[in-house]
């Protein structure tokens, strides 16, 4: 196990120490499993208190690097976070970043279009008979007499499938935050202006041409319905602002 351990002496400590324990896990020096020195060990070998380190650990635990067992044999152990808590976390600050207005609804729209329009290229290619049941059973839901909230999950579902389609972990991964945070942002906000089967055909346009494989088409598709929710958003901002 190797751990820098030198002096830390800005204002966080707390900061630092969670900081240099992350170094040693992602650059391997810490394996998965591995435990930590106990708190009290921590504490001597970085001269600190052991509410700093206790700190300092709550940190590493936040972002899934480390868990805590009890027992015996338990102790600190180094982890490895799954794909899905590391999406949760982006998840978690893009919707923030959205909230501060980091973020606008151009930004979001363009970003959409030119990641999904990417994801899309290869769905056409790769997906298989299991992901374009999946994209139908969200079409199908959306075609239902259902809630907004339930007609909105619908639609990330979706989307969801289309991502997956692509059977590439690294744009999935980035997708997530698109698809899980900042869709059902711009939902929320359209929801009051978009048609629910202008949508709808746009996304039967859009699963025809990815079960066809027709690459045009489904390009065609999808530049169109983002083009009718950004004009759906521009609305709902202009209907926002004269309300308040």
């Amino acid at each position: 196990m190797a751990i820098n351990y030198d002096r830390v002496v800005t204002q966080s400590l707390a900061k630092q120490i969670a900081e240099q324990i992350r170094s040693a896990i992602l650059q391997g020096d810490l394996q998965v499993d591995e435990r930590l020195p106990t708190e009290a060990e921590l504490a001597a070998r970085f001269n600190v208190s052991r509410p700093t380190i206790r700190e300092a650990l709550k940190r590493l635990a936040a972002q899934h690097l480390i868990r805590s067992r009890r027992g015996p044999t338990g102790g600190t152990f180094v982890t490895r976070p799954s794909t899905e808590e590391m999406s949760d976390a982006l998840t978690g600050t893009a919707t923030l970043m959205v909230s501060l207005g980091e973020f606008d609804l151009d930004s979001i729209s363009e970003a959409r279009r030119e990641m999904e329009q990417l994801c899309l290229t290869l769905a056409v290619q790769r997906r298989t008979e299991g992901q374009l049941a999946e994209l139908n059973a969200a079409l199908s839901q959306q075609q239902q007499p259902i809630s907004d909230e339930e007609f909105c999950a619908a639609d990330i579902r979706f989307h969801r499938a289309l991502v997956d389609a692509t059977a590439n972990p690294v744009l999935q991964f980035n997708m997530y935050t698109v698809i899980e945070a900042l869709q059902p942002l711009t939902n929320m906000l359209a929801n009051r202006f978009r048609d629910r089967e202008v949508i709808i055909g746009h996304h039967q346009a859009l699963y025809n041409a990815i079960a066809a494989q027709q690459i045009d088409p489904a390009r065609q598709s999808l530049d169109q319905l983002i083009d009718y929710l950004t004009s759906q958003y521009s609305k709902a901002l202009a209907w926002k602002q004269q309300q308040g």
